[in-house]
C-alpha cells in the first residue's frame, strides 16, 4: 500500500522516529501542504493541511505537538485543536521548548520594552496574539490592571502560568480573564469572566489624547478600551477645533473626546448601549467638557432620525463593529458599510469631515474604501480621501498574517 492511499484512507499512526529527543506527540503536514510558508513565519495550519490520524483527533484542545514537514523534518512547536479550523498554531521554532511562566516572561519582557518605548503611561494593548507571539491571545494593561483574552485553547490551558508572568514582568497586582467572544467559540471554548488577582472598585480612568476615558474591565465591550483607535483619535483631534462634531458607536466616547480635548465646539455620542453612553458621559465630566451629550439608540435609525430633523456636524465619525467578520459576511458587511456612509454624508456641512472606519478583516482596504466612496456618492455628496489610519504601533501587524492588519480609518473631506 503506498503512503498516498494510506493519507486517502485512514492514516497509520505518527510516531515519533527512534532516537528522537522528546516525547512529544507529533503531527506532519500532507505532502502537499505548503510546508514553506510556516518555515518562514506563517503562524497557522490549517484542518485539510494536517495529517489527522486516530493518535492526532484524540489530543485534547490546546495539547502541545512536534509538527514535522510530509517528510518528517522538524518544523517547531505547535499547539494543536481538531475541533478548530486552525488546527494548529505556530508556539515556538524550538521543538523542546518549555511553555511554562519563564518561556511567557520571556514573550512578554519583549513586549512590554515596545509598549514602555511608545507610551509615556502604562496604558495599551500588551500582547496583540500572534504578532507577539502568544497566538490568540490578547492582553490590554490599564495601569495597576490588566486583562487577558486567551481565545485559543492552548492559552486557556496555561491561563495559571501566563498570569503570574504577566503579574511578575509588568507587577500590575489586578488580573481580569475575559473569556467571551466569537474567537472562544471557534474554539470550542465557554465563555467565562474571572478576576484572576486583586480586586477593582469600579471602571478604571485612562488619559488619551488629552482626555479621560473610563474603561470596565468586568462587564464592558471586549477589554473595557479600544487602545487600538489612538492615533486615529489623535488626527480626528487635529481636525476638530470649531466643530459640532457626531461620534456614531461612540462606547465610551472614543472620538467625541479626543474631539473636544481638540477645541471642538460640542460633541453628541451615540451608542446603543446606556452603560457605555454613561462612561463616556463621566468621562467628558473629568476631562472637564461641558459641551458633551449623547443619544442612546440604534445607529442606523439614530442616522436617519437626524437627517430627517436637518442635524448637520462640521464632523460625522461612525465606529461600527465588525460587519464583516469572516468572508460569508462580506457582501452584506460591505452593504452596511456603505450604507453607513450614505446616511453620515447627508449629516456633513460643505467642507466638513466624514470619517468611517472598519476593524472587520475580512474586508480589506480596498473593498472597504470602495463601499465607502459609493455610500457617499448615493448620499449625493463628493469627496477627498485626506488620510488613511490604521490600528496603533502597540497592536503590531504580523506581515505573513493578512488578519492582523484588520483596522481602517478613513477621513473624507466632503463638498
Amino acid at each position: 500500500m503506498s503512503d498516498q492511499t494510506l493519507l486517502d484512507d485512514e492514516p497509520a499512526p505518527l510516531s515519533a522516529p527512534t532516537g528522537r529527543a522528546h516525547s512529544r506527540p507529533v503531527v506532519r503536514l500532507r505532502p502537499k501542504a505548503e510546508a514553506r510558508a510556516v518555515r518562514l513565519g506563517f503562524p497557522w495550519v490549517y484542518a485539510d493541511e494536517l495529517v489527522t490520524d486516530r493518535r492526532t483527533a484524540a489530543l485534547a484542545p490546546g495539547a502541545l505537538a512536534v509538527l514535522e514537514d510530509g517528510e518528517r523534518r522538524e518544523i517547531g512547536l505547535v499547539t494543536v485543536n481538531t475541533k478548530s479550523k486552525i488546527i494548529a498554531r505556530m508556539l515556538d521554532r524550538d521543538p523542546l521548548a518549555q511553555i511554562d511562566q519563564a518561556w511567557f516572561a520571556a514573550r512578554l519582557t519583549s513586549a512590554l520594552a515596545l509598549r514602555e518605548r511608545l507610551h509615556d503611561t502604562p496604558h495599551y494593548r500588551l500582547i496583540h496574539a500572534e504578532a507577539d507571539g502568544l497566538p490568540g491571545v490578547i492582553i490590554d494593561r490599564f495601569g495597576d490592571a490588566a486583562v487577558i483574552q486567551p481565545n485559543a485553547a492552548w492559552a486557556e490551558a496555561h491561563i495559571d502560568a501566563l498570569r503570574a508572568a504577566l503579574q511578575q514582568v509588568t507587577g500590575v497586582s489586578v488580573v481580569i480573564k475575559n473569556g467571551t467572544g466569537r474567537a472562544r467559540a471557534l474554539e470550542g471554548l465557554k465563555d467565562e469572566n474571572v478576576v484572576m488577582a486583586g480586586a477593582l472598585s469600579g471602571p478604571i480612568a485612562v488619559p488619551m489624547n488629552g482626555a479621560t476615558y473610563f474603561a470596565d474591565l468586568e462587564g464592558g465591550q471586549k477589554t473595557g478600551l479600544f487602545f487600538d483607535q489612538r492615533p486615529n483619535h489623535a488626527f480626528a483631534k487635529r481636525l476638530a477645533k470649531g466643530s459640532k462634531v457626531l461620534d456614531v458607536f461612540s462606547h465610551v466616547g472614543g472620538f467625541a473626546l479626543a474631539a473636544l480635548a481638540g477645541g471642538a465646539e460640542s460633541a453628541l455620542a451615540v451608542d446603543a448601549s446606556a452603560s457605555a453612553l454613561a462612561l463616556a458621559a463621566k468621562g467628558a465630566e473629568a476631562s472637564g467638557f461641558a459641551n458633551f451629550t449623547t443619544r442612546q439608540g440604534d445607529a442606523f435609525d439614530v442616522l436617519e432620525a437626524l437627517g430627517a430633523e436637518g442635524a448637520r456636524f462640521d464632523m460625522v465619525i461612525c465606529d461600527p463593529p465588525a460587519f464583516a467578520p469572516n468572508k460569508n459576511a462580506l457582501e452584506a458587511g460591505l452593504r452596511a458599510y456603505e450604507r453607513v456612509a450614505k446616511l453620515a454624508a447627508g449629516l456633513v456641512t460643505q467642507g466638513g469631515y466624514l470619517v468611517l472606519c472598519s476593524c472587520s478583516h475580512a474586508a480589506d482596504l480596498t473593498a472597504f474604501r470602495n463601499a465607502c466612496a459609493r455610500g457617499i456618492g448615493r448620499g449625493g455628496r463628493k469627496g477627498q480621501l485626506i488620510y488613511t489610519g490604521f490600528a496603533g504601533p502597540d497592536h503590531p501587524m504580523m506581515p505573513v498574517l493578512a488578519e492582523s492588519a484588520y483596522l481602517k480609518s478613513l477621513f473624507f473631506r466632503l463638498e
